[in-house]
């Protein structure tokens, strides 16, 4: 790996960080707080919200097993990805190298922060070659994207070729793990000590089924998180996400429950799919959706939101032409999605 200095963009290294009224009484016990203009009224919402989301990362970091140095908590994982291009990536200079097809927010962030975009083909079984990759790199890569289990294809991406990327390429790669939790593979967050350019992506949005209060955290290297607080707004995520967040973390024998039932509801979904004649083939899937390759992907999506079921079409995505992507619901919604399909014509 590259010195961080010369992967991160020069005036992001030079940055004096905002300094809140928060971050200056740090250690200190605090009975009247008259530092930061707000209206001593109607508490505890007129109070700004910690900055670095101490207690919130005490609780992730016993849930995630990652060390709260490592965890950085962003407005949805979102956050985190534009982050890496602010901090990483140099306008009309830099590019970043991403499997394809992927999540669809590496594009746009690219797009945003003007950072060239390299996507590389996934093979016929969706998964990535390590060295189609590195071939796509040169001098001005700074970040390769990786996405497992993917989205939208739903597989697990080979461990042993995401790790041949991490010892090769001598700038970043992100792993984005936002479905981990609904596979068997082991995450990779649990070897940021070994790999000091990775940084990995999670979420509150999929498993702990809290995507209304805008969660993701990134788990990297103490130097790197450092970077991303620097950078990030002050008071980046609200009190009530905070709280919410400290109230679902309690429970999380909850969510293993929800993850099992996922998890069953998505094999009797693939095997049922499996038997429509107007499904060609169900993609395998680690994650809480799959991706099945229809007669009409366009005519069926139609169909189905006449009738207000809403499924994503992902015919125009690179190696997706007529696939549906298939969320996995209640067994209600299953079962009202599997009706609609046996009746179409």
């Amino acid at each position: 790996m590259k010195p961080l200095k010369e992967l991160t963009r020069p005036n992001i290294w030079n940055l004096a960080p905002y300094s809140c009224a928060r971050h200056e009484y740090a250690g200190k016990q605090a009975k009247a707080f008259l530092d930061a203009n707000e209206n001593p009224y109607n508490s505890p919402l007129n109070r700004y919200p910690d900055p670095l989301q101490d207690k919130l990362k005490a609780r992730v970091s016993a849930i995630k097993g990652v060390p709260v140095e490592n965890i950085f908590l962003g407005n949805g994982s979102d956050e985190a990805i534009d982050l890496a291009f602010r901090c990483f990536t140099n306008p009309c200079k830099d590019n970043v190298v991403a499997i394809e097809p992927t999540y669809g927010m590496y594009r746009v962030c690219a797009d945003i922060n003007d950072v060239e975009y390299r996507p590389v083909l996934l093979n016929d079984k969706y998964q990535m070659s390590a060295d189609a990759l590195l071939r796509a790199c040169d001098d001005h890569t700074k970040i390769i994207w990786l996405c497992s289990p993917n989205n939208p294809t739903g597989n697990l991406l080979d461990r042993k070729e995401i790790i041949h990327v991490l010892t090769e390429f001598d700038g970043l790669v992100v792993v984005d793990e936002a479905y981990s939790d609904f596979s068997q593979g082991k995450p990779l967050r649990y070897d940021l000590a070994e790999y000091p350019n990775m940084i990995v992506l999670n979420t509150m949005s999929k498993a702990w089924a809290c995507a209304g209060i805008r969660l993701g955290m990134a788990y990297a290297s103490k130097e790197i998180i450092d970077i991303f607080n620097k950078v990030k707004y002050p008071y980046n995520i609200n009190i009530l996400t905070q709280e919410k967040a400290l109230e679902v973390l309690k429970d999380p024998f909850q969510i293993d429950d929800w993850i099992k039932m996922l998890v069953m509801e998505r094999y009797r979904m693939v095997e049922a799919f499996k038997m429509l004649p107007i499904c060609e083939e169900v993609y395998p899937s680690d994650a809480n959706f799959f991706l099945a390759k229809m007669t009409d992907a366009q005519a069926i999506y139609d169909y189905l939101a006449n009738k207000g079921i809403i499924v994503r079409n992902r015919t125009n995505v690179a190696l997706c032409h007529n696939c549906l992507r298939i969320t996995i619901g209640t067994r209600t919604e299953n079962m009202e999605l599997l009706s609609a399909l046996r009746q179409y014509e």
